[in-house]
């Protein structure tokens, strides 16, 4: 008997202006920043910070992570097919061959929104973010501003995980369609590819052609042999709200965050464990693992995440 027992079929896309998509993903991306200025704001009055030098926290924050969460993808995880599609690096496009013109620029690509984000790389944006923000205001100490900042980043994580679910993107495994969370990815392209949705349906649109899937008995076949998965986004996005919940007490409850880098040390021992356990029932997102083996990409790139966190909760230090 299924817990979960889902066909997950929704349509990524809310609503379109003109040839710009707003997407979950796009809205739970704007969601997790706006929880996180919320969240901040509380710890930067309790600190007696100005709200001005939050605000200019905020913005090298959000440049730096969503610059860093898009070269992460690229280099890490796709760079043999952005090393010939340069121009899909920075901006949200993908060549196609229905593609129109795009701001009167450029021909033969339609927009897309940024799909490929990576949360190793935009942990390395928030870091360099954060360092650029120090030299501009030196009363701030990395460290500090680290201990704090993983609090809102935790429900942010949570944030993405489901805009992923909603995207039918960084699906798990293959599993027995009895396990009690299991889950059908319709617009899982591994398992049933858009063209082939297309091709099969003979609609016009991907909507029409998932919706026809599902709902037609004409096309059960193809519904059938769609696998069950691991819902693995959420796995990772329970796990990010436990995280959340635990240093949301330790700044409020306890006298942890006196202690410079053992917040920030915590939230990286943590969050990338549940990263590197949740990879095993994860699919394959690709990057060097071939050549390494034994373990996926996201937890070859977990490793050092863990061990600097651990640094930062056993150094010796003196209390703030």
């Amino acid at each position: 008997m299924h817990f979960l027992g889902i066909t997950w079929n929704p349509n990524e896309t809310l609503f379109n202006i003109g040839f710009i998509q707003i997407k979950y993903y796009n809205l739970l991306w704007i969601t997790a920043f706006a929880l996180g200025w919320f969240l901040m704001k509380k710890i930067f009055l309790n600190e007696k910070k100005s709200i001005e030098q939050l605000d200019s926290l905020f913005i090298y924050t959000v440049l730096s992570t969503m610059l860093g969460a898009r070269l992460g993808h690229v280099f890490f995880y796709d760079w043999a097919y952005y090393s010939n599609h340069l121009v899909e690096i920075l901006i949200p496009v993908r060549e196609s061959d229905s593609g129109s013109l795009l701001f009167g620029l450029i021909n033969g690509y339609e927009f897309t929104g940024f799909t490929g984000l990576a949360s190793h790389g935009a942990t390395i944006g928030i870091i360099i973010g954060t360092y650029l923000y120090t030299r501009k205001y030196p009363e701030f100490s990395m460290l500090w501003i680290f201990d704090r900042m993983v609090i809102p980043v935790a429900i942010g994580c949570f944030c993405v995980r489901l805009g992923n679910f909603f995207n039918s993107e960084i699906n798990g495994k293959i599993v027995d369609e009895n396990f009690i969370f299991a889950t059908k990815f319709i617009r899982d392209s591994d398992d049933l590819h858009p063209s082939k949705a297309l091709g099969i349906t003979g609609e016009k649109t991907l909507n029409a052609a998932y919706a026809a899937i599902e709902n037609n008995p004409q096309f059960s076949q193809y519904l059938a042999e769609i696998p069950y998965r691991h819902p693995a986004q959420l796995y990772e996005g329970i796990g990010y709200i436990l995280i959340f919940i635990l240093l949301y007490f330790l700044y409020w409850k306890t006298d942890k965050k006196n202690k410079p880098g053992y917040l920030f040390g915590l939230f990286f021992v943590l969050l990338w464990t549940v990263r590197f356990f949740v990879e095993f029932v994860k699919k394959s997102q690709g990057g060097f693992e071939e050549s390494l083996g034994l373990l996926s990409t996201g937890q070859w790139l977990s490793i050092p995440f863990i061990i600097i966190g651990f640094y930062f909760m056993f150094r010796k230090t003196k209390t703030a």
